[in-house]
């Protein structure tokens, strides 16, 4: 089936009819929630359902929901720790965190394939250098082994719930501290750097079939000119031929500030598809959005519409989370996790 190479957001808590002609475009391939388009369950199942039927074809769902901070559905969901308690975790206890962690995930995943969302934009790889108040505690760990342990065990859990997973942001955002969102960051680091501890564990969860990555708004000024998210040495030369990945690049939003150097908002569409992105976002701007659909309308790519088409979520139950078999781990974990917050460990 065709998908269009653009992903959008919405406004509101259901779909308005300027939104619906959109997902009938043939470039528009996916649309990303946010915390603004969710009140409760039944809501966001008819939501999600307005989405799949406004469509020509079935479009893609997702959402940030990597745990922390960074979770956009919070009532009625299970609160999932940040990527570092579990990080922490490891150092006392690496084979328990590393099932926490697989049980997360599977939490995470299961508890959004109800709502017929396809993926969450996680994990996040970035190593946490303590620089970045943007990634933070949303990164496992300092170390990029412990990184690539716990990656692993995220997304076998996912898959275990019939998710795949989509790591960000390559090759690294943990080492500037200014915000892509808001700026636009360099990292002076020679490549070799950033090759021996960024890459690592994005190089290792490749080889574990790793499905998705995003790539950071980020310069690397020793390795090439352009931010790593519009640049074929990084998705082409890097990414697809040293690293072999054969899955989906995603952009990063192309509203963040970081983005601003490609020029207007089809511009930054062709320039991230031209580097190598299979799809592209443009988020929190409708007319931004409504200017790529139209410059994309005869815009077509068989190899990354196939790679596309493998990310729909395939849920491995039906049966209500609460009496699921692996529900008592993970209410386990979670009582841990919340034990420790009441006590200051995260």
């Amino acid at each position: 089936m065709a998908l269009g190479a653009l992903m959008l957001d919405l406004e509101g808590i259901e779909l308005s009819n300027e939104e619906k002609e959109k997902l009938q475009h043939p470039a528009c391939g996916g649309v990303i929630l946010f915390t603004r388009n969710y009140i409760e369950p039944k809501q966001l199942s008819h939501l999600t359902q307005q989405i799949k039927k406004a469509s020509k074809t079935p479009v893609l769902i997702a959402v940030d929901q990597e745990g922390g901070r960074v979770q956009r559905f919070r009532n009625h969901f299970q609160a999932i720790p940040p990527m570092a308690w579990l990080g922490q975790f490891y150092n006392d206890n690496p084979q328990e965190a590393l099932k926490a962690t697989a049980d997360f995930a599977w939490l995470m995943a299961t508890e959004l394939a109800q709502y017929q969302i396809d993926f969450s934009f996680a994990p996040v790889l970035d190593i946490d250098y303590q620089r970045s108040e943007v990634i933070g505690n949303r990164a496992f760990h300092q170390n990029p082994e412990s990184i690539t342990a716990l990656s692993i065990a995220w997304r076998q859990g996912a898959l275990d719930a019939g998710m795949i997973s989509v790591a960000k942001h390559f090759p690294g955002h943990g080492f500037v501290s200014a915000d892509s969102h808001t700026d636009l960051p360099r990292d002076s680091r020679p490549l070799e750097d950033i090759a021996k501890k960024d890459i690592q564990p994005f190089m290792e969860l490749i080889q574990y079939g790793l499905e998705g990555i995003m790539p950071a708004h980020i310069i690397y000024d020793q390795a090439d000119p352009q931010p790593a998210g519009f640049s074929s040495f990084w998705l082409n030369t890097i990414l697809r031929q040293q690293l072999g990945f054969n899955g989906v690049i995603f952009s990063d939003d192309l509203t963040m500030a970081a983005a601003e150097m490609a020029g207007t908002y089809s511009e930054r569409a062709a320039m991230a598809l031209s580097a190598g992105c299979d799809m592209i976002l443009v988020c929190n701007n409708p007319q931004g959005a409504a200017e790529v659909l139209d410059s994309l309308s005869q815009y077509q790519n068989k190899t990354a519409e196939q790679r596309l088409n493998t990310l729909y979520a395939k849920p491995k139950t039906t049966q209500p989370l609460f009496s699921h078999p692996r529900w008592k781990a993970v209410e386990a974990w979670l009582n841990l996790y919340e034990h420790n917050a009441l006590l200051g460990k995260m």
